[in-house]
């Protein structure tokens, strides 16, 4: 699980240095859509915005992810979740291969010491080239590197299973927004003015839950699934790879077994490009 300790640890995701316009363009788009459909109906907006059901909603799925996670984890889980959805640089595995494969040429003609002066973007990459220069067996390499990549996905795994909770409860914490409602709306039949407001709350409530499930807190929660999916075969890549470049192998040799984590149809290009 990941603590408060590690909320600095957060900020210093490797390759989000994009916005991933997808995420922002769905979720804007998604609320957009909603409001545009207010419109054409003739409402205000404003006719939408009730303070009683969106602290049933919001406020009652949150209390009860608290119940399932320590506080840390929830609030990291939230920063990364919203960090790793909207800013991310997708690496491609093909391009990723290439790099490689120069480095590995680099190794074979200079030695491990050139290493030191190749300049590489992702620090995950970096830290392994780094070791290689440095002398650690593969052994040692592999161990180091999985074990970073592990804790890597364990930390976005968590955010995903904290945005899947959100959207799975804030449907039924609108449900229970309905109820308190239409208990109201009941409990004042006598006074025909304060029954419009009574439905109002309980329809609210539910639209509420729906709105941050379906537009929100699910389609993020798949989206931190995919992105550590992604982020695994990557790294898994890399380890590979600087494990086959510590053990000396040829740069062509490294680039044909690689080219196994492409799609057929992008290892046809690798192969011929080589």
């Amino acid at each position: 699980m990941i603590e408060a300790k590690d909320f600095s640890s957060l900020f210093d995701l490797r390759g989000l240095q994009e916005v991933d316009i997808a995420t922002v363009i769905g979720i804007i788009g998604g609320f957009a859509v909603l409001i545009a459909a207010i419109l054409l109906e003739g409402s205000s907006p404003m006719s939408f915005v009730n303070l009683l059901p969106a602290v049933v909603v919001i406020g009652g799925a949150s209390m009860a992810i608290l119940v399932r996670y320590t506080m840390g984890s929830f609030v990291a889980a939230i920063v990364l979740g919203l960090k790793s959805a909207v800013l991310y640089k997708h690496v491609s595995p093909t391009k990723l291969i290439d790099q490689i494969a120069e480095i590995a040429e680099t190794m074979r003609r200079q030695g491990p010491i050139a290493l030191e002066q190749v300049e590489i973007e992702d620090k995950f990459f970096q830290r392994g080239v780094r070791m290689i220069a440095d002398g650690f067996s593969s052994e040692a390499l592999r161990a180091s590197l999985e074990r970073e990549r592990d804790l890597d996905y364990e930390r976005v795994e968590e955010g995903h299973k904290i945005f899947k909770a959100l959207g799975d409860t804030a449907p039924g914490m609108g449900m229970v927004g309905t109820l308190i409602g239409l208990v109201s709306m009941f409990g004042h039949m006598d006074d025909p003015k304060k029954i419009g407001p009574g439905m109002a709350i309980a329809l609210l409530a539910t639209f509420y839950g729906a709105a941050i499930s379906n537009v929100f807190a699910l389609p993020i929660s798949d989206k931190l699934a995919h992105r550590a999916q992604e982020e695994g075969t990557n790294r898994t890549l890399i380890i590979e790879a600087l494990v086959m470049i510590r053990e000396g192998r040829n740069p062509t040799t490294i680039r044909d077994e690689l080219a196994s984590y492409l799609p057929l149809h992008h290892r046809e290009k690798l192969l011929e490009a080589a």
